[in-house]
C-alpha cells in the first residue's frame, strides 16, 4: 500500500486534484490502522474493524479508481499510479482479511535494510547452502525482532523441541508463534 501511495504523491505535480484525493483515502486507511494500533486491539479485533470501517473504503476507491482510469492518459503520473494500483487491487486489499496482515510491508522492509546494506559482504558465505541458511537464519531473527521476541529465548525453545515436534507442527515453533506457548 505504501508503494500505490507513493505513486500518487509523484503524481502530485501531473494532476494535483486526483491525485489529493488519492492520497486523501490512503490517509483514512492508515488512520484506522493507526486507531486499531493505539486501541491494542487483538487480531480478529483489527479484521472486524477492517470490515466495518476499511473495506467500504476501498470498495469506493476501487471504483473511483476505474472511472478515473479512462480519464487520463496512461502514461501521464497519475495515469500510471492508478493503473499501478488497480494492477495489484487484490494483493493491496488483502489485508483486510487477516487481522495478522499489514497494511504496507513497512515494517519487513525496514527490519531487512541492515541486511540489504551489507549484501556484498554475504557473497562470502562459503556456499550456495551457507548462504540460505543464513537468509533463513536473518529471517527468524527479523520475525523475532517484530514480534517483540527474544531471539535467544525463541532459538533455544525451538531447538531443544524440535526433536520431539511432529512435521505437521513445526509451523507452531516459529518465532511469531512463540509468545503463544
Amino acid at each position: 500500500m505504501a508503494y500505490a501511495r507513493r505513486k500518487f504523491e509523484q503524481a502530485l505535480g501531473n494532476n494535483k486534484e486526483l491525485a489529493e484525493h488519492a492520497l486523501s483515502v490512503f490517509q483514512k486507511l492508515y488512520y484506522i490502522e493507526r486507531q486499531a494500533l493505539e486501541s491494542n486491539l487483538n487480531y480478529e479485533e483489527i479484521r472486524k474493524l477492517r470490515i466495518e470501517k476499511s473495506v467500504p473504503i476501498l470498495e469506493e476507491f476501487e471504483k473511483w479508481l476505474k472511472e478515473k482510469s479512462i480519464e487520463v492518459l496512461p502514461q501521464s503520473s497519475i495515469g500510471k499510479a492508478i493503473s499501478y494500483t488497480l494492477n495489484l487491487w487484490k494483493r493491496l486489499i488483502r489485508y483486510t482479511e487477516n487481522g495478522k496482515y499489514q497494511i504496507d510491508n513497512n515494517l519487513v522492509e525496514n527490519s531487512i535494510r541492515p541486511m540489504a546494506l551489507g549484501r556484498k559482504n554475504y557473497l562470502f558465505a562459503g556456499s550456495n547452502g551457507a548462504a540460505q541458511r543464513a537468509a533463513m537464519m536473518y529471517s527468524f531473527f527479523g520475525t523475532c525482532k517484530i514480534n517483540n521476541i527474544n531471539p535467544l529465548e525463541w532459538l533455544t525453545h525451538a531447538l531443544k523441541v524440535i526433536p520431539d515436534s511432529k512435521l505437521s507442527k513445526l509451523e507452531e515453533l516459529l518465532p511469531q508463534n512463540f509468545s503463544k506457548q
